[in-house]
């Protein structure tokens, strides 16, 4: 008797059915894809056929159609009709045919009962088309609605779904056993972790005592997660309540490995290369800590001395609050510029609160040592006890490569002056916003302001680093780094002002290719706001985008100058990520 089946020709027909619905059909059966699936022998094939009608009939309750005639004939038998026990020789032919019949709409279509303020799907209502899929959503939205007010046990307790076939109607009651409202009980820490479990309690902020809320247990992860010290973060509820009405967890933890190292680069014509790289260790002291050192090299053959930094920042996030962590931060920087030199030394203790995953705010205390030469002097000395405040709001969809949303980013910091320094305070806001016109990603409008300002001292008064320039691929691409300033002599010094504007039109060529048109304005004044009288410069461009994927896209920008007199000829810029 032959083993395998030599060529199984196969033949589909489902009259006046949608042709998206015939392809998924075709996609889905076992018969037609048999040759695929590895299905050679006449066995083989007619267990496909038998389970092919429960298949194929659940497409068609997914779709509306509740009074389908399925058909699978093999070699003119029916399927159903041939017994496994004396399977043909040989199979050369199957034939499906299908009759869908009469689409279906909902007649009566109940959830009961339901928790205040739950909202049923729209689809799953008289008179809309009746699918199983909107029976399903419907009965989970039910039931979340109920674990949303505290019972977590939730579930459903029967469905009854009666097709009437005379009318092509559905009627849909599904029941719910809400179960009782319960309380967070305990948190149980399970898995092998290096992390203190008293650390791990003081992040978590497990909310023992309050009502359940599937909500709080995202809050519980998220926080855990956000230090960057566990590589799983699972937490999983008891199956049973406590017979005081309270509900345990299981909270597993995977760690990440201690170390991380990272690398990266940034190439312009006029400025030369970049080099970054970092150092993380996480858990030193297994208080789930972050220890980050940062080193960077820049101008390594460019126009301008070779400088750089070293910055260390500890990040404690079981000092304070679940939503709190507390940070030392201490920098060693030498900047060389056209326009000044400056060597910086700063240490800071601060504090970081995280309103969510989008927004935070941290404030910090601590000194700062500027030695500089510029254009008021060489050998100048600032000494400053400096208040540094930041928050931040991105609700980009990207952070590497934005097609909408706005990302917000404000600085202050009131600085005093020790030692003869004079007193005063910075400003700086840096806003994107960003639309795709609903193209879905395919032409993308990009928009920058950077407003910045120093009140209180002279412009002679403040070290270089507090000031502002424009000019370079953070500010106006196409003019030269920092070469918008206040003259001061022969020199140039920094304004105690600024305004940036840019302005970007993407445009996908292929879903890795992008194209880019920007132009980028820049304003620098020596007051504490800008003037009509202020300097100002500009520049235009056009760039080209690689997607790298996660990393976001490899990027080249082309720039000229076209308003101001502060550079000539054509710049470029080289590296990962958008401009903004």
């Amino acid at each position: 008797m032959p083993t395998s089946v030599a060529a199984l020709e196969t033949t589909l027909t489902a009259s006046g059915a949608p042709s998206k619905l015939v392809e998924r059909i075709e996609e889905t059966s076992s018969v037609a894809t048999a040759e695929s699936r590895g299905l050679d022998t006449p066995l083989e094939i007619l267990s496909a056929a038998l389970s092919d009608y429960r298949t194929i009939v659940q497409i068609l309750y997914d779709e509306g159609y509740f009074s389908p005639v399925v058909s699978i004939k093999l070699d003119g038998q029916e399927a159903a009709e041939i017994s496994s026990l004396s399977v043909p020789a040989q199979i050369n032919r199957a034939v499906i045919t299908v009759n869908t019949g009469p689409t279906f709409k909902f007649g009566e279509a109940v959830v009961v009962p339901l928790a205040p303020e739950t909202e049923l799907p729209e689809d799953f209502a008289t008179g809309q088309l009746a699918t199983t899929g909107a029976i399903q959503r419907a009965a989970s939205a039910g039931v979340q609605g109920w674990r949303n007010a505290g019972h977590a046990k939730a579930g459903v307790e029967d469905e009854q779904v009666i097709a009437r076939h005379a009318q092509a109607r559905l009627d849909a009651r599904v029941d719910l056993a809400p179960g009782p409202r319960l309380t967070f009980g305990k948190m149980f820490i399970k898995g092998d972790s290096d992390v203190r479990h008293r650390s791990i309690e003081k992040v978590a902020g497990f909310p023992s005592g309050e009502v359940y809320s599937p909500e709080q247990i995202q809050k519980v992860g998220t926080r855990l997660r956000r230090t960057g010290t566990f590589n799983v973060v699972s937490i999983e509820e008891h199956e049973t309540p406590n017979p005081d009405g309270t509900l345990d967890f299981d909270a597993y933890f995977e760690d990440l490995p201690k170390r991380r190292l990272t690398f990266g680069f940034e190439i312009a014509s006029r400025d030369g290369i970049d080099v970054t790289a970092t150092w993380t260790h996480r858990n030193v002291f297994r208080r789930a800590e972050r220890l980050r050192f940062e080193a960077a090299l820049r101008n390594i053959g460019g126009a301008e001395d070779l400088d750089g930094r070293i910055g260390l920042r500890l990040d404690q996030p079981d000092r304070l609050g679940p939503d709190d962590n507390t940070f030392w931060s201490a920098l060693i920087e030498r900047r060389n510029t056209d326009n000044y030199n400056v060597t910086i030394t700063s240490l800071a203790y601060g504090a970081r609160r995280t309103f969510s995953d989008r927004l935070y705010a941290e404030a910090s205390a601590g000194f700062q040592w500027s030695n500089a030469d510029d254009a008021f002097g060489d050998g100048r000395k600032f000494r400053y006890f400096i208040i540094p405040t930041r928050s931040e709001w991105d609700q980009r969809d990207s952070k590497v490569s934005a097609t909408r949303g706005f990302y917000l980013d404000s600085q202050i910091m009131p600085f005093v002056g020790l030692s003869g320094t004079e007193t005063g305070i910075r400003f700086f806001f840096d806003g994107r916003g960003y639309t795709s016109l609903n193209t879905e990603g395919r032409i993308v409008l990009a928009g920058r302001v950077q407003v910045g300002s120093v009140l209180g001292p002279s412009l002679d008064g403040v070290t270089p680093d507090f000031l502002f320039f424009s000019g370079g691929a953070g500010s106006v691409r196409g003019q030269p780094f920092e070469s918008l300033g206040i003259p001061v002599g022969n020199e140039v010094a920094g304004g105690k002002s600024f305004l940036g504007l840019s302005g970007e039109v993407r445009g996908k060529i292929t879903e890795a290719i992008s194209l880019v048109g920007f132009y980028d304005y820049g304003v620098v004044d020596s007051s504490s706001f800008v003037t009509s009288a202020a300097a100002s410069h500009s520049g235009a461009g056009l760039g080209v985008r690689y997607d790298l994927g996660g990393f976001g896209p490899l990027r080249l920008d082309l720039a000229v100058p076209v308003q101001g007199d502060t550079g000539d000829g054509l710049q470029f810029y080289i590296g990962i990520g958008q401009a903004f």
